[in-house]
């Protein structure tokens, strides 16, 4: 089963949700702000398409941060202990696709922000 993370009033997740629904791709939505971010599937994400490409830097919640918390993002380490403790500077969505397939532009079987086009490959 396909599994979609994100925050449900994040407009590039509604989008995402859309775009799953009109391809008919079953999925199940796991909300950062009800359920938390799994440690264990960060670790896996940080692992498979890097913390750099899940950290958001444009978002609201990253120019919110002090200067001093920005500067201390530095490794994975760190980022993660961020995205565990501050969920909404995770780039959304991140998609954990059911299929395990690793189509060109997607990093193994997850993906990183919304794509149409390289979600395409994949309904």
């Amino acid at each position: 089963m396909t599994t979609l993370y994100g925050i449900p009033n994040c407009d590039t997740v509604k989008k995402a949700r859309t775009w799953l629904a009109a391809h008919g791709k079953a999925y199940v939505f796991h909300d950062f702000k009800k359920q938390g971010v799994p440690p264990d599937r960060l670790a896996q994400w940080v692992e498979i398409a890097g913390w750099e490409s899940l950290l958001n830097r444009k978002g609201s919640t990253w120019r919110k941060l002090a200067a001093d918390e920005q500067l201390a993002v530095h490794d994975s380490a760190s980022a993660q202990a961020l995205m565990l403790a501050q969920p909404s500077i995770i780039r959304r969505p991140v998609v954990q696709w059911g299929d395990g397939g690793a189509d060109a532009g997607v990093n193994g079987d997850v993906s990183v922000g919304f794509d149409p086009q390289m979600w395409e490959k994949r309904a």
